[in-house]
């Protein structure tokens, strides 16, 4: 039985997740796997490699490591802990596209691959066309990918039933034309009336037909933009990260533990001066049940990808009582962590929505500055 339902949160907010059974700090609430989900342009174009259906890494960690670091030499211990399969590793055999296994190949050209299989050699192909259009408009760091919304149409145009494929789509879409307008400028910036344009051209002649006409028109296409812009989850998934989190519950003695700790230091230390903080394989995805849960700046769940790729775990961060809303924070840590005003500024910006939930009416008092306004001037020199 689900602990959970989707029912109305209020006028502001429209629908929400809540729970129907009593949930304990780290209780998992659900997993779930996108409608589709797709790794980011620039990423992909950083030969972070991965699955094209559910984005796990096809290279172990050691081949990440030495690739983020360019040290060649370096040597993993316990490097078996967690390993890739690569001999699952397969690929399409018309185009080439890389798959982590025989499944993810099959599911994909079942759900849109089918319609979009090209040549990536071929220049001139509308998808290729399309992509280098999008990363001239679209530069790191990366919030979503004009690819999401293609794969979007392809899966419609590949339905056996459109009308129910487009029906669910539309489940996603909850804004007025002038927001979604106003959430698409922002993603696209000062050109964006121009790039709109641009962009929709480019994307009726990757998909089309009268499945996906309506979102073919300005309005349409403005609002599948808006769609993946504000419903698409971040999903990040790194070799790495996966060996050290498994490197760290192998039972060694201290020294042991200790030195660890130091290697693993040392290899970020490695990874940071030669790639920064750019280490991860990252896309996004329309998740269904999560992308119902609503914004609160004190969260009692998160969203984690634990198993290395597209599918989404949401987990419990502090006892929930049947009844209570489920809610994550659309703001990463860092921004979480700042002044009233800077949420509010950063919320307001990227999702067109005042919070009032309990943290920020308690703190409505706050004078309204962001976080760099609050520091004083003896703390910005002793910064300097």
């Amino acid at each position: 039985m689900e602990g959970f339902e989707i029912r109305t949160s209020n006028s502001k907010k429209g629908k929400g997740l809540f729970a129907t059974k009593k949930y304990d700090q780290g209780d998992v609430i659900l997993e779930e796997d996108p409608l589709v989900s797709c790794q980011f342009a620039w990423n992909a174009a950083y030969r972070y490699l991965a699955c094209d259906y559910c984005m796990r890494p096809l290279e172990t960690p050691e081949q990440n490591v030495r690739r983020l670091s360019c040290k060649p030499d370096i040597v993993l211990p316990h490097s078996d802990i967690f390993e890739i399969n690569i001999e699952s590793i397969t690929n399409c055999d018309q185009c080439g596209t890389l798959y982590c296994s025989e499944g993810c190949r099959q599911n994909a050209y079942v759900k849109y691959h089918r319609v979009l299989c090209h040549d990536s050699s071929d220049a001139q192909h509308p998808i290729v066309v399309l992509l280098e259009t999008w990363k001239q408009m679209h530069y790191p760091p990366e919030t979503t990918s004009i690819m999401l919304l293609v794969r979007i149409l392809a899966y419609i145009q590949q339905s056996s039933d459109p009308s129910a494929a487009v029906a669910r789509v539309k489940q996603f879409c909850h804004r007025t034309e002038n927001e979604d307008a106003e959430l698409v400028h922002k993603l696209l910036g000062e050109q964006f009336t121009h790039q709109m344009n641009t962009l929709r051209e480019m994307t009726s002649h990757v998909v089309s037909g009268d499945a996906v006409q309506e979102f073919l028109t300005p309005e349409g296409f403005c609002t599948l933009m808006a769609l993946v812009g504000t419903n698409g989850q971040g999903i990040g998934t790194s070799p790495l990260a996966m060996w050290v989190n498994s490197v760290l519950e192998v039972t060694m003695s201290d020294d042991e533990k200790q030195q660890l700790d130091l290697f693993i230091d040392k290899l970020y230390q490695y990874v940071e001066e030669e790639s920064g903080t750019f280490l991860n394989t990252e896309g996004s995805g329309l998740f269904q049940l999560q992308s119902s849960c609503n914004h609160n700046c004190a969260p009692n769940a998160e969203s984690t990808f634990p198993y290395g790729n597209h599918r989404v775990q949401l987990k419990a961060l502090k006892p929930i009582l049947p009844g209570d809303e489920i809610c994550i924070s659309y703001l990463d840590e860092c921004t979480l962590q700042r002044s009233r005003h800077s949420r509010q500024k950063e919320l307001a910006q990227n999702y067109l929505f005042v919070c009032w939930c309990e943290r920020c009416t308690a703190e409505s008092s706050e004078p309204d500055c962001t976080s760099e306004e609050e520091m004083s001037d003896e703390d910005i020199d002793a910064d300097d």
